[in-house]
């Protein structure tokens, strides 16, 4: 007598997340954010509404596992640590400054923006899943420069990490220019004058 193994629950709930967060990705890019609905996204995903919101309390939530996920932000983020911190530096900046100015991706990312300034929940979700390990990284980074003599013994980690991140997503916001890696770099420089050790400063 043929045996039969059991479905695994597991494995079905896997291929459903991972249906539904493709299905978010592609119709958020083909209708944009203010179009998107949680019933195209189970349409898409061959899922019941139901199954979504099982597993995520809004359509922002959807969409920002989707971006999550694409982005491949599993918790394991780190920045390059060659020995040259300006260098790694620039190599962070200007990959923002590319991934802020895909146009495919602009009109997703500004209304993302909105939901998670405005939904308590997600943004608590930002904050924990993907800001404040940024943050922390960057932090980590600079810290080993200092620790290292690369900076000066007194630098105010919190404040550099403002200035490093800060201008480049204000730049965006208000689309008061383009995002270009000559643009990255000059932001580095002007964060790295204010972290020079004082023999630098002479």
């Amino acid at each position: 007598m043929t045996s039969k193994t059991a479905p695994d629950p597991a494995r079905r709930s896997e291929r459903s997340r991972t249906a539904v967060l493709t299905a978010a990705a592609e119709l958020v890019t083909e209708l944009g954010y203010g179009r998107l609905t949680v019933e195209a996204i189970a349409a898409r995903a061959g899922v019941g509404k139901q199954t979504i919101y099982r597993w995520w309390p809004s359509k922002g939530a959807v969409v920002f596992d989707a971006f999550l996920d694409a982005g491949k932000h599993d918790g394991s983020l780190a920045l390059p640590d060659t020995g040259d911190l300006a260098a790694d530096l620039r190599t962070v900046l200007r990959a923002s400054s590319d991934e802020l100015s895909d146009p495919a991706a602009d009109r997703t990312y500004r209304a993302l923006c909105a939901e998670i300034l405005n939904d308590p929940a997600l943004y608590a979700e930002y904050r924990t899943r993907l800001l404040d390990p940024l943050l922390e990284v960057t932090r980590d980074r600079l810290r080993s420069a200092r620790e290292a003599g690369r900076i000066a013994p007194d630098a105010d980690l919190d404040l550099a990490v403002e200035l490093f991140y800060g201008p480049l997503h204000y730049r965006w916001q208000y689309r008061l220019g383009p995002l270009t890696h000559a643009h990255a770099d000059r932001l580095v420089d002007a964060v790295m004058r204010t972290l020079d050790p004082p023999a630098d400063r002479a």
